[in-house]
């Protein structure tokens, strides 16, 4: 049995299933998502592994502040139904869009004047046609070799809410102020709330030689002011470049004789940079963000003049 090759054919399909679902994305969607913007709250509901979607699309959606809840269909009908109120959108999942417990549900969302998103595997079904809007999640087949485990169709749904949820935000206009407001405890919450500034390397400590020093002196300060770099400035700290720890390794590969190197002929001339109002989250962004990803920045004001330096060690630090 060879199971890597089970495996991709299982991404394979749930590949080919978002893909799809992609392509039959169009003003419903929009619609749906104008709808969320401008409710009250979003009730989450749905039956077995769809329910179990719908929790983690309701915690996404109030990770990124909208209003919401996960309301299951038999508890909204033992009592539960006072949750819902008139200006709410209630998001019901469904891949049959015939599941009993949500067919039940719906009379009593419309009698509250609450309206209803469909995230549905059937678009000919009752939940479909009885829906305000509703949004096409069915697959062709479910990654599962009987076609019968949820396993596409829960991917296909997970994603619409989560593009439900991204675009309400863009919607919105959600900030990342607002963003660390929500998170404040852990990394996420301290990458959105700490600056710069907070954690950058200042003043002496900034490992720095001039455009003119050689490859010696650089080295001498970098073993000085051991922080992976040497940026290369005036007595202004106009930033004119920058070496790194591994700009030294490439150079001691390369070059048989290190007499007579200058810094200038080996430095990076226009670095990546970062401003120190800038939150760790921004700064982590400009170092991995790359297709070859670096762990050190300058710190520059506007004038492009050298305040400080970062290391991804510092971020890493600060926020564990």
């Amino acid at each position: 049995m060879d199971l890597l090759s089970i495996s991709r054919q299982v991404f394979q399909d749930e590949i080919d299933a978002l893909i799809k679902t992609k392509s039959l994305l169009n003003s419903e969607f929009e619609e749906a998502v104008r709808l969320i913007a401008n409710s009250h709250k979003v009730i989450i509901a749905g039956v077995g592994k769809s329910g179990i979607i719908g929790k983690k699309i309701a915690a996404t959606f109030s990770s990124v502040g909208v209003s919401s809840v996960f309301l299951h269909p038999v508890d909204a009908l033992h009592g539960d139904i006072g949750i819902v109120q008139e200006g709410d959108v209630a998001i019901l999942l469904s891949k049959s869009g015939n599941t009993e417990e949500l067919v039940k549900f719906i009379p009593f969302i419309k009698m509250r004047n609450a309206k209803i998103i469909a995230i549905v595997g059937n678009k000919d079904s009752y939940l479909s046609r009885h829906a305000d809007i509703s949004l096409d999640g069915s697959v062709e087949k479910e990654a599962c070799p009987f076609n019968l485990a949820p396993t596409s169709s829960t991917t296909v749904a997970l994603a619409i809410g989560d593009a439900l949820a991204v675009c309400t935000m863009k919607l919105r206009n959600f900030t990342m102020e607002e963003f660390s407001k929500l998170h404040p405890l852990g990394q996420i919450g301290r990458t959105v709330t700490l600056k710069v500034k907070d954690v950058m390397h200042t003043g002496e400590k900034i490992p720095r030689v001039a455009i003119d020093s050689d490859f010696k002196t650089a080295i001498i300060e970098m073993s000085k002011k051991p922080l992976g770099c040497v940026v290369v400035t005036n007595d202004n700290f106009d930033l004119f470049g920058m070496l790194t720890d591994g700009d030294i390794r490439r150079t001691l590969s390369n070059v048989d004789d290190l007499r007579g190197i200058s810094v200038s002929e080996i430095m990076t001339k226009k670095p990546v940079t970062v401003g120190d109002e800038a939150f760790l989250i921004e700064a982590l962004a400009l170092m991995e963000n790359r297709t070859s990803q670096i762990n050190v920045l300058p710190v520059v004001d506007s004038a492009n003049k050298v305040i400080g330096i970062i290391r991804l060690h510092d971020i890493v630090q600060s926020t564990t």
